[in-house]
């Protein structure tokens, strides 16, 4: 029988539409939720997950800041204009669009955005609540899987959860969101010898590797749920993700498709943590 999908489009439109009733009513208070957008450089891909963002913006109505600037701007201008959106009233979140061209220090630009702003929950203060149990932003892509996960029912209390994949803005936070709600987490990755022994073990698998098709069809359990994070590029043009799709979802009890899956519910939550954002710099208390 086949796997159920996890309709991330779905899920991710039923968010939005909380959030339109929120901003609206944000609106109304004389507050209205801005997000900085700061694209450099020409890279393709970036240019349209930058237009997927403000287009959102706009349908829920979040104000969208772009800045697009040239590949040969300096550190010194590019942190410059990260401190003046840090200061900027209007700005509620700011976010870089990675990755950066080769000669700018990646690490240096993202930690300075203030952690008040940091909506993609990539910084030092964001991940460090998140690894405390504290209040902070959560990283988008990973809280959209939980997101999904909760959607459908799907509770980590008690299973056994495998990540495959230890980025910091994926794997790392993902793991700690699974162990935030009861699951025995084990971390792997593509350097993990025994890796279908240990997916084979996972009543929840999420996979964030960047290859495709790596997870095959005999290395998912019967009845798992399996959230695939992966998106890349055949050489033929197809996007497909790190799972075998058609092979695992005659094994998996549940599964996300790419496209139509984590990347709608990753936008999402940069929504919403926009939307947090502009609720604490008026004081209202908010559950993150």
């Amino acid at each position: 029988m086949a796997a159920q999908l996890i309709d991330g489009k779905k899920v991710a439109a039923d968010i939005r539409e909380g959030l339109k009733k929120e901003i609206a009513e944000l609106k109304s208070k004389g507050i209205n939720p801005g997000l900085a957008v700061v694209l450099i450089g020409e890279n393709p891909a970036s240019k349209k997950y930058v237009s997927s963002k403000e287009k959102i913006c706009e349908e829920i109505g979040i104000k969208s800041f772009g800045h697009k600037l040239p590949e040969s701007i300096t550190q010194e201008e590019l942190i410059k204009l990260i401190d003046n959106l840090n200061s900027d009233k209007n700005v509620h979140g700011i976010l870089v669009q990675l990755p950066l061209p080769k000669h700018l220090n990646e690490k240096e630009v993202m930690n300075r955005i203030s952690p008040a702003k940091d909506v993609d929950g990539f910084g030092p203060d964001a991940l460090g609540k998140l690894l405390l149990d504290e209040p902070g932003f959560v990283a988008c892509t990973p809280h959209g899987a939980m997101k999904m996960l909760e959607a459908y029912n799907i509770d980590p209390k008690g299973k056994h959860a495998v990540v495959v994949g230890r980025s910091v803005i994926v794997g790392k936070p993902l793991a700690l969101l699974l162990l935030r709600k009861h699951a025995t987490v084990t971390m792997a990755h593509s350097r993990t010898p025994d890796l279908k022994d240990v997916c084979l073990k996972a009543d929840i698998l999420c996979v964030a590797v960047g290859k495709a098709k790596m997870i095959t069809g005999d290395m998912i359990k019967e009845g798992a749920a399996v959230v695939d994070i992966g998106i890349n590029v055949t050489p033929e043009g197809k996007i497909v993700g790190d799972v075998d799709f058609d092979a695992a979802k005659e094994r998996a009890a549940y599964i996300t498709p790419v496209p139509g899956g984590a990347g709608p519910m990753t936008i999402a939550m940069l929504m919403y943590n926009t939307v947090l954002a502009a609720k604490m710099t008026v004081g209202i208390k908010v559950e993150m």
